[in-house]
């Protein structure tokens, strides 16, 4: 029987991040793929901006995640768009894959390759030659103590971010930052789902735990990291 609680976590985003459609496209043109070029997602989640580029080139991909839900989730759309034989899903944790490609994706994943700058060095390993798009949390803004409180020390400035891009030998083809617009349409889309599950579910035992969580990340959001925390996207050459 289909857990309809774990369903309903993510079931309103289309990804895992603060992105707008028109500003992914972008992204994607920015990437500069080909029917011939090899393209990786490195912590895909249900790998939605993979299967769109796999869509629009026609070319091989492979998507990485451990998470089982998230993943089968990518492999039903890549049946539904008739990509199934064009994209590979792999249940893996993201340092553990060594494989190489001519283009990688890793947006929201550099906690799993140790952190910003660890993540610039490994994914240079990843692709020898070619191009990657990584998207990053960045302080916007001085970081209040509130923030810091969530966070830690976890991320940099879009200067130093770019000035570490720099440093492991990536130069620097595209930078862009998720504008406020697109950061409440995640974070609202990020709790809909949940929402929607507790007026669907109001006697289900787990309800009150759920309204607490929901109640929870809209007060931390609205009050400690709006307009504090951004999210960058940098497409990166060698």
């Amino acid at each position: 029987m289909t857990d309809t609680l774990a369903a309903a976590r993510y079931a309103r985003l289309r990804w895992n991040s603060p992105l707008a459609e028109d500003h992914a496209d972008l992204l994607l043109d920015r990437l500069d793929l080909t029917a011939d070029t090899t393209l990786v997602d490195i912590g895909c989640g249900w790998g939605e901006l993979l299967l769109r580029a796999v869509a629009r080139t026609y070319n091989r991909a492979t998507g990485i995640d451990s998470d089982p839900l998230a993943l089968d989730r990518g492999r039903r759309a890549a049946v539904e768009r008739g990509l199934v034989d064009r994209v590979d899903f792999v249940e893996e944790k993201a340092e553990s894959w060594r494989g190489t490609a001519d283009r990688a994706i890793c947006i929201g994943a550099s906690h799993a390759l140790g952190g910003t700058r660890a993540m610039l060095t490994a994914l240079a390993d990843r692709v020898p030659s070619g191009r990657v798009l990584v998207g990053d949390g960045c302080w916007a803004t001085p970081p209040t103590p509130a923030a810091l409180d969530l966070f830690g020390n976890e991320f940099l400035s879009l200067a130093d971010l770019v000035a570490a891009a720099n440093s492991a030998g990536w130069r620097v083809m595209h930078v862009s930052t998720a504008d406020q617009r697109e950061w409440d349409d995640f974070e609202s889309r990020h709790r809909a789902g949940q929402q929607e599950w507790l007026l669907d579910n109001p006697g289900d035992p787990r309800a009150g735990e759920v309204r607490e969580w929901i109640d929870s990340r809209e007060r931390v959001y609205l009050s400690s990291y709006r307009g504090v925390l951004g999210f960058a996207y940098l497409v990166l050459g060698r």
